[in-house]
C-alpha cells in the first residue's frame, strides 16, 4: 500500500517537473519565459497600440506614454499571444513628471506576422473585482498567473521607465 502511494506521488512530481521544464501550457502551447522572442518593433507596436485604444479614456492629458513588462511569449500557427504587465499613463507639460491618468494592469497582445511588420489582432485585461483571477487564469498560462497577481501594485522599475519617456518629451 505504502509503495503504491510512493509510486503515485513520483508519478505525480514527474508530471509537474515535465510540464514546468518543458514550458507547455494547458493546450500545448510552448511558451518562451520573458521577452527573448519579443523585438523593438513588437514594443513598439504594442505600447502604440495601447495609446490609441486608450486615448479616449483619460481625457484631459497632452500626451500619454505606455510601458510594459513581459512574462513570456507563445506562438502558434503564426500569431504570439505576449503576456504582460502594462502601466499607462497621461501626463501634461504644467505637471512634468506626475501622472494625471493612467491605469497598471496584466495584460496579453497579440500580435501577426506579416513580412517584417507586425500588426495586433487581440488584446485583452482580466476583469474588475471578484472576476479578476479567474478571468487572468482564462488569458495566461498558469506560470504567469502567479507573477501577474504578486506584481499588483508592484510597478517601480515600470514608473522609472516611464518617467525617462516624459523626461525626454518634456525636454524636446
Amino acid at each position: 500500500m505504502k509503495r503504491n502511494k510512493l509510486i503515485f506521488i513520483i508519478f505525480i512530481i514527474s508530471i509537474i517537473l515535465t510540464i514546468a521544464l518543458t514550458g507547455c501550457t494547458k493546450t500545448g502551447v510552448v511558451t518562451t519565459n520573458g521577452n527573448k522572442q519579443v523585438t523593438k518593433q513588437m514594443d513598439d507596436i504594442k505600447s502604440d497600440y495601447i495609446i490609441k485604444k486608450n486615448a479616449t479614456s483619460y481625457p484631459d492629458t497632452e500626451k500619454q506614454f505606455e510601458v510594459h513588462r513581459v512574462y513570456g511569449t507563445s506562438e502558434s500557427e503564426g500569431i504570439i499571444d505576449v503576456y504582460m504587465w502594462s502601466y499607462y499613463a497621461g501626463f501634461n507639460r504644467s505637471t512634468g513628471t506626475e501622472t494625471q491618468a493612467g491605469h497598471s494592469l496584466a495584460a496579453l497582445i497579440r500580435l501577426d506576422k506579416r513580412g517584417d511588420t507586425y500588426s495586433v489582432v487581440g488584446y485583452q485585461e482580466p476583469e474588475d473585482g471578484t472576476g479578476y483571477q479567474s478571468s487572468l487564469e482564462e488569458m495566461f498560462p498558469k506560470k504567469y498567473v502567479k507573477k501577474a497577481i504578486q506584481d499588483v501594485g508592484e510597478i517601480n522599475d515600470l514608473q522609472e521607465a516611464m518617467e525617462k519617456k516624459v523626461s525626454i518629451w518634456l525636454e524636446g
